[in-house]
């Protein structure tokens, strides 16, 4: 273990016990729980009261609406292992890769657990100023800035929580610093907070290995002295996303006030839906009525989150977000997506996204009434990857050219055309665009239509803007391609809008038209479902609502809060995906399963091949476990159909499928 790391676990070890001993931290599990009826849930006064009719009255801002692209600061302590997502909680689950990444960097985390990677968050090459300067060329009209992550760490000036950025780690209050250069710079400023499922996602800091020389001796999460951190005990049935314990869900209130109050943001983001029923409720109508009244009666808040997990949904009450996913269609109201150039955190082992994926995402988001809040990944020192600047610079470049075509803008009748259809949900973001793809935007009387790649003919057919059958309507009278400042030359036909581009392109992403005209209506036509694409690793996942399923009775269902497919009872129905594999190479596959019948049994039939699947019985319908299948060979480049069926009639038995992975062998 480096001397450096060791001078720090003393330094951490001196400084807490300092910190215990003058009651900064508190040993939580010694407070009484308080009922729920006797929470304090403090409102501003106002027009918004914590009930979901009143809420309903929310309108979204117009900032917001026009905003269309921000950036985002999924940053803190839990980037310093360059180990990747949940690290503070994989790290406390023997077998887990981030534990064991933490046991040879690290230590042991009965002694050496998350408190010693705090101390090692210094951020000493952080410069939020150059930073937001080089956000707001890249095209953001707002900023968010993370509050807390699950790990419980505030990267606010907390009074109520010593775990905080101030007292430790860079000793300094980011969100203000964020926000400072956030209005600086102009944008709009928000927060993001992950803490309503931080007690539940961090009690496994309390457990302890289960095999080899440590096994039982509790990690340092089940230490009182560090329950500030970790949390106090859950009651064993406390399992949930969200908990149901009265006493967690006062302090999570509290707190999130105690952020709201003191840096008055223009977004709230939460992480899940809105938490714990009337509290959540309560924390929203307080953040609504003091932007109102601070904003002497006018309304600015956004109040941003997810229909997904056991949070609540209100339609019409806040703005739904869709974690790394979109939505099939326009949607009436605004929404956002926020997703991620890489992994949430960083982590060494990940490409990042290149620009034209952001590209396309925005364009395809916007067309649908949406935003995209994109995670630029940061080093743990504050730094960007030298490639990270580079795809800023790119985005800039285009941003210049096309923004005009995204920022103000409004949904078109239809959101696009083109042979790929993203079907909506969460974790639904990779898609093999082309320039046949086309998406619309208005602005006024001015129709934009936005191509997702160049052509390599250059010849752009829209047919959404074909010359209607009757003979009205749709009267194009001037066409222009931005970033171009000829003319350009274009003929409707039946078959629709044909411009020719010029030779020299404009753009390697995208082929962007401005167009005039009158009674301009889109002309239906037939779409096809994309075929999945690989993530950034190059492995697939191919989900329960990507399934196009065959037979009557087979659908996809909500197990856990999560989809599957289920009602698979009959041994003739099954479910296939299309899969866009662009290079060759093995995989291993595996799959999320949940029977209750000892004897299941499926055949996975991709590439000319057949993997039988053969999963454990579990406890119940929502009890998933990982089944193997084995390994696959992807011989061939393009287009395949993937299947998932009973081996046969005889040997069929029910089950739930969540997804089914596959998972690039290194070569």
């Amino acid at each position: 273990m480096p001397n450096e790391f060791m001078s720090t676990i003393s330094w951490t070890r001196n400084t807490l016990a300092a910190l215990a001993a003058s009651s900064l931290l508190l040993t939580c599990h010694a407070q009484p729980v308080p009922p729920a009826a006797k929470l304090n849930l403090s409102v501003a006064p106002g027009p918004f009261q914590p009930t979901m009719e009143s809420l309903t009255n929310y309108h979204c801002p117009d900032w917001f609406r026009d905003a269309k692209f921000g950036i985002w600061a999924h940053w803190g302590p839990q980037a310093v292992p360059m180990a990747g997502d949940w690290y503070a909680r994989h790290m406390y689950v023997q077998g887990h890769a981030q534990y064991q990444h933490h046991l040879e960097n690290y230590g042991h985390p009965s002694t050496n657990g998350y408190k010693e990677i705090i101390q090692l968050w210094k951020a000493e090459k952080w410069d939020p100023d150059r930073l937001m300067a080089l956000y707001k060329q890249a095209g953001a009209k707002y900023f968010v800035s993370m509050g807390s992550h699950h790990d419980n760490f505030y990267l606010w000036n907390s009074k109520l929580h010593p775990w905080n950025a101030v007292n430790m780690g860079p000793h300094r209050d980011v969100v203000a610093d964020w926000q400072r250069a956030a209005k600086k710079a102009g944008l709009r400023f928000g927060v993001s907070e992950h803490l309503g499922a931080s007690y539940t996602w961090f009690q496994d800091s309390h457990k302890s290995d289960k095999t080899g020389p440590l096994a039982g001796v509790p990690y340092d999460g089940a230490d009182p002295k560090f329950q500030d951190l970790c949390h106090f005990p859950a009651d064993p049935s406390d399992k949930g996303w969200y908990s149901a314990n009265p006493r967690w869900q006062q302090q999570w209130f509290d707190r999130i006030k105690e952020l709201v109050d003191n840096y008055h943001p223009d977004l709230l983001y939460t992480d899940g839906g809105v938490p714990f029923g009337e509290v959540g409720r309560s924390l929203v109508a307080h953040f609504y009525n003091a932007d109102q009244k601070r904003r002497g009666g006018r309304l600015e808040a956004v109040y941003t989150c997810k229909k997904i997990g056991s949070g609540e949904f209100v339609e019409g009450s806040y703005v739904q977000d869709m974690e790394r996913g979109v939505l099939s269609g326009v949607n009436p109201r605004p929404w956002q997506t926020d997703t991620s150039i890489g992994d949430w955190f960083y982590n060494k082992n990940w490409k990042f996204r290149p620009v034209n994926w952001t590209i396309h995402m925005l364009a395809d988001i916007v067309s649908k009434n949406g935003n995209l809040l994109l995670n630029v990944v940061q080093r743990p020192d504050g730094s960007l990857d030298p490639e990270v600047e580079q795809a800023l610079g790119e985005l800039a470049q285009w941003i210049a050219v096309h923004g005009e075509a995204i920022y103000g803008t409004r949904p078109w009748l239809v959101y696009g055309e083109g042979r790929v259809k993203a079907k909506g949900g969460h974790f639904k973001e990779d898609f093999a665009y082309t320039a046949q793809d086309i998406r619309f935007t208005t602005k006024g009387k001015t129709l934009y239509a936005i191509a997702l790649g160049w052509p390599a003919d250059g010849r752009l057919v829209i047919k959404s803007l074909a010359t209607p059958a009757d003979g009205t309507g749709n009267k194009i009278q001037r066409v222009e391609l931005l970033g171009f400042k000829g003319k350009l030359d274009f003929t409707q036909t039946p078959d629709g809008l044909v411009v020719k581009l010029p030779d020299q392109k404009v753009s390697d992403y995208t082929a962007a038209l401005k167009i005039t005209g009158t009674a301009l209506q889109p002309v239906p036509f037939a779409e096809v479902i994309a075929p999945i694409g690989p993530d950034a690793k190059g492995n697939f996942r191919l989900g329960a609502d990507d399934a196009e399923l065959h037979g009557q009775q087979i659908k996809t269902e909500s197990q856990g809060g999560q989809p599957n497919i289920g009602f698979w009872d009959k041994a003739d129905e099954w479910a296939s995906w299309k899969v866009q594999f662009t290079q060759p190479g093995r995989f291993n596959v595996s799959a999320s399963v949940a029977t209750t019948h000892g004897s299941a049994e499926f055949a996975l039939e991709a590439s000319g091949q057949r993997l039988i699947g053969k999963p454990l019985q579990t406890a119940g319908w929502a009890d998933f476990k990982t089944t193997t299948l084995g390994q696959l060979e992807a011989r061939q480049v393009g287009e395949q159909l993937i299947t998932l069926r009973a081996t046969s009639a005889q040997t069929w038995k029910p089950i739930n499928l969540r997804w089914v992975k596959f998972e690039r062998v290194a070569e």
